[in-house]
């Protein structure tokens, strides 16, 4: 059977309206995967780039995706202006740039940023953070919808934490340290200052709000987990705890053992098991926790295994199938089997790495900090498909929609892929 043009072109213009959103941090899933197609696998900082947009002021939050908007957040005027910016994802035209959040500039690390946290968003309104705990609602033109500063933050190393979205609500973990005089309150020496709160996203008005106990600081961005017996829970995890909330009425249902602080990896879950990385002080290893075991204080009991190798301690771990992939900020590769955590392969890549790695059609993108993505197969044999150097500084993870890859670096927000005609 032919095909004439007019139906190539129709299936490729459909294909395109039909792009996957990138609504938060890693993912429609919160995962690092997609399921796009024709996603690059080359370029350079001149080759295979569709366009290229200034991003003012610092901002480490990643770049997020909904039709034809993409959005990132930045902080100008020394941290004191965090604001959002929208672009059109087919060209790179900046549609808005509006100040969200008037903020105080706090302690922070330097690797850190006062716009860390990347945004959310439902299609209707971009969810903010800022870097001293505020909250704020944009719609789609750039108008404050709300703003909340019910739950300021301090944290010896700053904020970094992102936004989850989820049946209307809005729900982050709060788990700094004390601002007193002891500042190894919550960082070193546990504290009971950690919560979990959801916000109802149309208002900004608080759900529920739910206390871990006895933890320490975490940057990690909570999970979604569906039940198979029903209902959902919020998955998070901070220093020393792996914790389990149900999601509609922030009640803690769970908590396991994860000695450790400074936890920055974001926890990850794939088929009934939540994989952890962090720790500090001869504690850092992977651990995978059966879901679902029981409630109440359960310690190790449902701990699956532990693998003390190849552990990252900023970039989040990449659940794929059969395999767990993880990278060390030192660029020490690692591909785990998920069901004992043996090591299948371990490989160093060049460069230092803070974002975390995305997939897609069976490839795994790793991102160094000097803006070098090296794509792996995603399979039980190592094996570099491509490296691709931006020639640009980057902590930022990527995005993927539309059949582009959207990298957000120290100054430029890049879409690599095809260009796209904007005519109408």
């Amino acid at each position: 059977m032919s095909v004439t043009v007019p139906t190539v072109l129709t299936i490729l213009f459909a294909a395109a309206c039909f792009a996957e959103n990138w609504p938060r941090f890693r993912g429609p899933n919160g995962q690092g995967g997609s399921a796009e197609q024709n996603v690059p696998l080359q370029w350079s900082a001149t080759e295979n780039i569709a366009w290229r947009a200034e991003v003012p002021g610092v901002g480490w939050s990643s770049p997020i995706v909904w039709g034809n908007h993409v959005f990132v957040t930045t902080a100008t005027e020394g941290g004191e202006s965090g604001r959002v910016l929208a672009f059109d994802r087919r060209s790179g035209r900046l549609l808005w740039n509006r100040e969200a959040v008037r903020q105080k500039p706090g302690h922070k690390e330097k690797r850190n940023s006062y716009a860390s946290p990347t945004p959310a968003t439902d299609g209707k309104n971009v969810y903010v953070c800022s870097g001293d705990g505020t909250l704020a609602a944009l719609d789609f033109s750039g108008r404050i919808v709300w703003t909340n500063r019910d739950y300021p933050f301090y944290g010896q190393h700053g904020i970094a934490t992102s936004i989850v979205l989820h049946e209307g609500l809005l729900i982050m973990a709060r788990d700094g340290s004390s601002q007193g005089a002891d500042k190894k309150l919550g960082w070193q020496t546990p504290w009971d200052g950690g919560f979990v709160f959801a916000l109802e996203a149309a208002t900004g008005k608080q759900r529920w709000k739910t206390g871990r106990g006895a933890s320490r600081i975490s940057h990690g961005t909570p999970a979604i987990w569906n039940a198979p017996a029903g209902g959902w829970q919020v998955i998070s995890e901070a220093g020393d705890v792996l914790q389990g909330f149900d999601g509609k009425t922030g009640e803690r249902l769970w908590t396991s053992e994860v000695i450790g602080e400074g936890k920055v990896p974001s926890v990850t879950v794939g088929d009934g098991v939540a994989f952890t990385a962090g720790g500090w002080g001869g504690k850092e290893s992977i651990k995978a926790f059966r879901l679902g075991a029981g409630r109440g204080d359960r310690k190790e009991l449902d701990l699956i295994w532990e693998q003390r190798r190849g552990m990252p301690k900023v970039p989040s771990l990449l659940y794929s199938k059969s395999f767990l992939f993880a990278i060390t900020d030192a660029g020490i590769a690692t591909c785990l089997n998920v069901s004992d955590g043996s090591i299948v392969w371990q490989q160093r890549l060049e460069g230092a790495y803070s974002a975390s790695p995305v997939a897609a059609e069976g490839r795994v993108y790793f991102l160094s900090d000097d803006g070098t993505t090296t794509v792996v197969e995603a399979a039980s044999e190592f094996r570099i498909l491509a490296r691709n150097a931006i020639g640009e500084p980057v902590q930022a993870s990527p995005a993927i929609s539309g059949s582009h890859l959207f990298l957000r670096t120290d100054k430029h927000l890049i879409a690599i892929g095809m260009k796209r005609s904007t005519t109408k």
